[in-house]
């Protein structure tokens, strides 16, 4: 009898814990709840595994109840069948596996002193579960395996869903992302205003989504194989910007930002670091460039890198701002803020978007230099200056 009351102590006791964990969860106003999108199935609008795509809202108010910003999701693509089978059994794959809750910090963050401008607006972060940055629109199946590439609809089945929810009214708007998440914000620039009335002011940011058609240390197109399997498998090429595909040779080049930047109409802000670790790691010495391991401490440490690899990461550097040079000369409302620290994705880390310890170009935070930009209150085209002279930079290698 005293072992089954103590049974129903512990079980009342995790019940009670449960329930309080429950309550501060739900008055944390950083974190905000998922939102599945039923109606989706109606226009196929499914992730890799068939569930239903989804998204995180946060209610704008006062000034900012009329303005929206939506941040779409990163976390790198899928290239093959056996990558989406395996991607399709985790959250980038399955709405069935992600948390109800998603905290908003950074870009998202409710709190003016976090986040000055945006604060207030409508904020939306939308999951990401197709694997080729919202892009794709065909199906696999084997007989075995049932694979939905399905994220152009995913696009539009959320945008559908947030026009009545008060999208549709929007004065202003900004559709931003990060990684993979920043890819689509090219891709998808030019469509999310037209969906907004004429009058609105939009704009896109992309935050870490300036992926390079660069050669590798072994002199090979590492990302350039590698996106051309994604968009291939997927069925994107219908859904790349058509005033590229019409020009380029090779048209799953145009998934590359650098190739369809000079076709966007919408105002773009980039935000990039010029040493992306993403790219340092994926893109100029993936692991098939650099079987011995010759890199493996100047990855793990900037401060390792020795000269020839320092001078590597220079000229990485320098084909970057190569192939931003006619962005900065040519797009009159477009903005940048390159940075020089060794880090990915930037806008939803509050230590690097906004605060007294953030990475600054010229004493300006992320934060400010977008605002800056967003709001026409000055010229924001920050470029900041060669590795190592940057000690404001929180190094996420």
């Amino acid at each position: 009898m005293g072992g089954m009351s103590a049974a129903v102590g512990v079980t009342v006791a995790m019940v009670m814990a449960f329930t309080l964990c429950v309550c501060s969860q739900l008055q944390d106003p950083s974190l905000v709840r998922m939102t599945l999108v039923r109606g989706g199935a109606i226009s196929g609008a499914y992730c890799l595994d068939g569930s239903s795509p989804a998204y995180h809202f946060d209610k704008g108010f006062g000034e900012g109840a009329h303005n929206w910003l939506l941040q779409f999701e990163g976390g790198g693509w899928c290239e093959s069948v056996q990558a989406c089978r395996e991607r399709a059994v985790t959250r980038r794959g399955s709405t069935s596996y992600m948390g109800a809750f998603e905290y908003f910090t950074g870009i998202l963050s409710s709190n003016a002193s976090l986040n000055p401008d945006f604060y207030n607006w409508n904020r939306v972060k939308i999951r990401y579960c197709d694997g080729a940055s919202f892009a794709g629109d065909s199906v696999y199946q084997d007989g075995e395996t049932l694979l939905y590439f399905r994220g152009q609809r995913i696009w539009q089945a959320i945008i559908s869903d947030l026009l009545p929810k008060g999208l549709a009214q929007a004065e202003k708007a900004l559709l931003s992302g990060c990684s993979a998440g920043g890819l689509a914000t090219f891709l998808h620039c030019d469509n999310f205003t037209g969906y907004l009335p004429k009058n609105a002011s939009v704009k896109c940011l992309s935050d870490a989504g300036f992926f390079l058609d660069a050669k590798d240390i072994a002199q090979n197109y590492t990302m350039r194989s590698f996106f051309k399997a994604v968009v291939s498998l997927q069925g994107a090429v219908k859904n790349l910007n058509s005033n590229c595909t019409s020009t380029q040779r090779y048209r799953e080049q145009c998934f590359f930002p650098q190739y369809t930047l000079s076709y966007i109409r919408t105002p773009v802000f980039i935000l990039n670091t010029a040493y992306d670790t993403f790219q340092f790691h994926h893109a100029l010495v993936p692991p098939s460039a650099d079987p011995n391991g010759h890199w493996y401490h100047c990855k793990l440490n900037p401060e390792a890198c020795n000269s020839v690899q320092i001078n590597t990461l220079q000229g990485f550097r320098n084909y970057m701002l190569g192939t931003l040079m006619p962005f900065l000369l040519h797009s009159a409302k477009g903005g940048l803020f390159i940075n020089s620290c060794f880090a990915h994705c930037q806008s939803e880390s509050q230590a690097a978007w906004h605060g007294p310890d953030s990475s600054k170009i010229r004493n300006k935070t992320i934060a400010e230099a977008v605002g800056d930009w967003y709001f026409g209150r000055r010229v924001s085209r920050d470029i900041d200056c060669a590795y190592p002279c940057d000690r404001t930079c929180h190094n996420e290698i």
